[in-house]
């Protein structure tokens, strides 16, 4: 069993998908739950994979919304801490999640091969890219079997804590908490027990990775790991 780190876990979406592929998940400090990223530091040769999604804001096209309003982008660029924490644990892999702007992450030792996936691409309902940069020693690459479409009946992009956008044919205006779970992969209820605000739950749920596209990436990387 794989033993692998998670670096900005969230609520764990894409935690879940790689448990659900049989890895070992640690989960790492997340400012959600009063941790510091920048005072952490993994032990080395402890985990075989790294995985994690530094926050996206300051690269995504939701800055210019925040600017648009007076608002300042949170956090800043923290890819930076992502690859020191590689570093220092020095897995035999590690998986970045961020959006297609972002920049890719370089670590001494690593090569690094990037992917970019809609989750409509690998069966889920919400239409939002991502791109997963992964690194080895070895160069491996990730295959995922997708079915591009040019057209969408749904497009829709839930922007963490300000709603949901979209065009076509039956997207959600305005949706339930329960309907933003759905358009995650996650059962209706998900978070009806949680200790969040309703403001903080729609938050966490756009901050995460839906799951159809997590469980793709985790079957991906799975199937890396096994390439001779």
């Amino acid at each position: 069993m794989q033993l692998v780190l998670s670096l900005f876990p969230g609520i764990g979406l894409l935690d879940r998908a790689f448990e659900e592929e049989g890895f070992c998940i640690v989960r790492g400090p997340d400012l959600l739950w009063g941790g510091d990223i920048r005072t952490f530091h993994p032990p080395a040769g402890k985990f075989d994979g790294v995985i994690g999604g530094p926050p996206c804001q300051c690269f995504s096209r939701l800055r210019h919304l925040l600017q648009a309003t007076g608002n300042d982008v949170k956090h800043g660029n923290l890819i930076p801490e992502f690859e020191h924490c590689v570093f220092e644990a020095q897995p035999d892999w590690f998986l970045m999640e961020n959006v297609p702007q972002a920049p890719t992450p370089q670590v001494t030792g690593y090569q690094v091969n990037d992917l970019e996936l809609c989750n409509r691409w690998v069966g889920g309902i919400q239409k939002r890219k991502r791109r997963f940069s992964f690194g080895t020693q070895d160069g491996r690459k990730l295959a995922i079997d997708v079915v591009a479409l040019e057209e969408f009946d749904q497009a829709v992009t839930v922007l963490a804590g300000h709603g949901p956008v979209g065009r076509g044919k039956g997207y959600y205006k305005n949706p339930t908490l329960a309907e933003v779970c759905k358009l995650q992969g996650l059962p209706e209820n998900f978070l009806d027990d949680a200790p969040f605000t309703m403001h903080g739950k729609r938050k966490v749920l756009g901050n995460g990775v839906p799951l159809p596209m997590g469980r793709a990436i985790a079957k991906a990387v799975k199937k890396a790991l096994t390439l001779v």
